[in-house]
């Protein structure tokens, strides 16, 4: 990636995250980066495609987390048990404002766009995911618990901007624990 496009780009990622999609400007972006608009627009065409590459460098993110946690050699739970705490380290950190990813649904509810679609693609990897981290454990309900995990995750995210980031992660990490210790209850109860 060139120095331009990268700075281009965290720029942008800073700014959106900050400030919201909708009211960060092209303007503002060219000026705070320090480029011309036409170095802007060679790297990218448009402010959807900014966008777009900003929601993929958030995506690649949550990827290198989920693979960090696969690559520490842990049990299945463990593996699960990681990517909660990198997702309540996320929500801990100074400046945190929610999850991008919503934080952009919300902005772009039309089913059509550019943005809202790459929303999509990434939720659908993540659930995916998850079903296949609980799949792994041997949990015979992965499906209802990757949609569980998302779906507490989702709660969390929005929440951790709202009130004190520590509880909502204890929470958050307590409600893992719940989804591992259903499985462990489901099979003592069947033997």
């Amino acid at each position: 990636m060139s120095e331009a496009r990268a700075r281009l780009l965290d720029t942008a990622s800073r700014l959106f995250y900050a400030e919201g999609l909708r009211s960060v400007g092209i303007d503002r972006i060219i000026s705070s980066a320090g480029v011309t608009r036409a170095t802007l627009y060679r790297h990218f065409p448009s402010k959807d495609d900014l966008l777009v590459a900003y929601l993929g460098q958030g995506d690649a993110m949550v990827r290198a987390g989920v693979e960090a946690a696969r690559a520490s050699g842990g049990s299945p739970d463990d593996v699960i048990r990681g990517v909660a705490q990198a997702i309540a380290d996320d929500i801990g950190r100074q400046g945190f404002r929610g999850c991008a990813f919503l934080n952009a649904a919300a902005e772009y509810p039309e089913e059509s766009h550019p943005v809202h679609r790459a929303v999509l693609a990434h939720r659908d990897w993540f659930l995916a995911t998850m079903v296949e981290l609980f799949a792994a454990t041997g949990k015979p309900d992965a499906e209802a618990a990757g949609q569980h995990f998302v779906m507490l995750r989702d709660g969390a995210m929005s929440a951790g901007c709202l009130t004190d980031p520590a509880l909502v992660c204890a929470t958050f990490l307590r409600g893992v624990e719940g989804l591992l210790g259903y499985r462990s209850r489901q099979r003592g109860s069947s033997g």
